[in-house]
């Protein structure tokens, strides 16, 4: 009874094999979902409380189940069937591509990630680089917000850091989904985008199929109340100006929008605005068709020098932020008014009539959004300098020229985000910051441009540029 079995070692390190799988998957595997599933619950619980707008069910529910309802919503079906009769692609071929589309679209979101990690990494990382600055029109507005409505934040884009900053910014509001492009289809990049809800869009695609199923996840996520912020100007802006809004995401949404009975969307427009966006040279060389086209591992080590040498300043104690970073707020619009008092119905309208009411809306909200940038100090001295680029001028004439811009940009309704009650400070701030990067030199009594930097300053001025224009129009009426 007591006697020894010998057996191969092949078959004892498969029994070993078999005994670590069904451990790991009756037992630990459970254990560790139902732990973090635990956690997680608590969290959304906990968000609930302190978020103004919560977790909506569709954020929560399962992606395989997401994608369910994206891939055999009816109206796409339908689409499918027709495009499979008129191209003459047989119908299986046609899903096969939908189900590929459908799993680069929908998202997983995790809430617990979303706020445990993301909102950390996003606070830290903004305020690490920049003197955040927030500011809003009406408190109370946002403060009794439709929690029930879809909230829509549009906004200009003038950096990469966007998304972070209002990201972190209305983390104590709501969550926001993003289109993010295909430059973060990478791992692990992608899954962490993906788990922080936001989806990715292949910005120039012209292929019908893959439009009608990105169209469709937008309507359902629109509709089932999931907060979004969106670029009108659908990419960065290249020479600092507003760039005309392109009516796609706003289509999406509206299409199937009904006031008189669908909840209603609350389209709040923002403003951001920088003393200094990081990829602003990068951004202007793209406008120049005579700039020698670098390769991506030229792009990959300029970035990496960027970096090693701001680490270096800060081993040596002088590095300093890139100045403010301010975001505005504007009264939101909603949608069901704005039908209502425009007499719209955008559920009704064929395309084409529709596209001219969705484009006047976005026109509305372009003009809010340009209005609702607020002004900081390099972007103001920026307008200055530009005025005059061919000569030096006195400091202290710099300064003078700044107040008188300021106060006739407030007169009009802008709104100055300079944090000290003495301007000057702010104002001196400003010209280090252009001084520290050589668009500009000052030897203590006269400033002047630096070769080559009127471009780069024109950038800057450009982003108020609704402001500067009625200040000229009004000078030219009073000199006549």
């Amino acid at each position: 009874m007591s006697s020894t079995i010998t057996i191969p070692i092949w078959f004892f390190t498969l029994l070993a094999v078999v005994f670590v799988y069904v451990s790991v998957n009756k037992f630990i595997w459970p254990s560790l979902k139902w732990f973090f599933r635990k956690k997680v619950n608590t969290a959304i619980n906990e968000l609930n409380k302190r978020l103004n707008i919560r977790l909506k069910p569709f954020q929560l529910t399962k992606r395989q189940v997401l994608l369910e309802r994206l891939v055999y919503d009816q109206k796409l079906l339908d689409y499918v069937q027709q495009l499979s009769i008129e191209d003459e692609v047989p119908h299986e071929i046609l899903m096969e591509r939908v189900n590929q589309y459908a799993r680069e679209i929908v998202p997983s979101f995790n809430a617990y990630l979303y706020y445990r990690f993301g909102f950390w990494l996003s606070k830290k990382l903004a305020k690490l680089l920049y003197r955040v600055r927030v500011g809003t029109e009406n408190d109370e507005k946002f403060e009794d917000l439709n929690k029930d409505a879809t909230i829509v934040f549009v906004m200009n884009h003038r950096s990469n850091m966007d998304y972070i900053l209002v990201s972190f910014l209305v983390a104590e509001k709501t969550t926001l989904s993003y289109a993010v492009g295909e430059w973060a289809q990478i791992w692990p990049l992608r899954s962490l985008i993906r788990s922080m809800g936001a989806y990715f869009v292949r910005r120039n695609s012209r292929n019908p199929l893959y439009r009608k199923v990105l169209e469709r996840y937008i309507s359902m996520a629109t509709r089932e109340g999931v907060s979004q912020a969106v670029f009108p100007e659908g990419g960065l802006t290249r020479d600092g100006k507003i760039r005309p809004p392109k009516l796609g995401f706003l289509d999406y949404m509206l299409r199937d929008f009904d006031h008189k009975q669908d909840k209603d969307i609350l389209f709040i427009p923002v403003g951001i605005n920088y003393d200094r966006v990081l990829e602003d040279r990068t951004l202007l060389r793209s406008l120049d068709p005579d700039a020698e086209t670098k390769s991506r591992w030229y792009a990959i080590k300029t970035t990496l020098k960027f970096w090693v040498h701001n680490m270096r300043l800060a081993y040596r104690h002088q590095w300093k932020r890139f100045g403010y970073a301010s975001v505005r707020f504007s009264q939101p619009v909603s949608a069901r008014e704005y039908c209502r008092k425009n007499r719209v119905n955008f559920s009704s309208l064929d395309k084409e009539k529709r596209f001219e009411k969705v484009e006047k809306l976005a026109d509305e909200l372009m003009h809010k959004i340009e209005r609702t940038i607020p002004v900081v100090p390099v972007v103001l001295l920026a307008s200055v300098f530009v005025k005059q680029p061919k000569r030096g001028i006195a400091k202290s004439t710099v300064i003078k020229n700044a107040r008188k811009l300021m106060e006739q940009i407030e007169k009009q309704g802008g709104h100055i985000l300079f944090p000290h009650k003495d301007k000057q400070i702010n104002l001196d701030a400003g010209l280090e910051m252009l001084k520290l990067r050589r668009l500009i030199e000052d030897d203590g009594k006269t400033c002047r441009i630096t070769s080559d930097s009127l471009v780069v300053l024109q950038y800057y001025a450009h982003s108020i540029d609704c402001w500067l224009s009625e200040t000229n129009s009004k000078n030219k009426a009073v000199k006549a």
